[in-house]
């Protein structure tokens, strides 16, 4: 099921939650609004819009409604890569691997990852 796209507030306040969920629109009000000067009505906004987009489901407690994410936080930055490569690159991946070699800012770590994803793109394509 495609997802609907998210802005950069909308994901960083679903990774917010992602390592504080359960949570109540005045904790992520509180923790993750203030200080960003956003009033607890626009935090309030973000996470209903994520929950009709499918990032956030809620469940109703001692009166209060506790938010959690609906996938984890990969899948959710997965999509969000995904929907950037398909709108913005037109599903071409070339330009972000251009920039990268040319950022020429990458880790042993960053490097080795971008390696073993290669491999395993070069396997897949030889199997039948």
């Amino acid at each position: 099921m495609h997802k609907a796209s998210i802005g950069d507030q909308e994901l960083a306040l679903l990774h917010y939650l992602a390592e504080h969920e359960p949570a109540s629109v005045g904790e992520v009000a509180a923790g993750y609004g203030e200080s960003r000067g956003l009033a607890r009505s626009t935090v309030l906004t973000m996470m209903e819009r994520l929950r009709g987009k499918g990032y956030l489901k809620r469940r109703q407690g001692q009166g209060v409604y506790r938010y959690s994410t609906a996938a984890g936080p990969g899948e959710v930055m997965r999509n969000a890569v995904g929907q950037f490569v398909e709108k913005t690159l037109s599903g071409s991946v070339s330009p972000f691997v251009a920039w990268m070699s040319e950022r020429g800012k990458i880790s042993e770590h960053e490097l080795a990852e971008l390696e073993a994803l290669v491999a395993q793109l070069q396997s897949q394509r030889k199997e039948p």
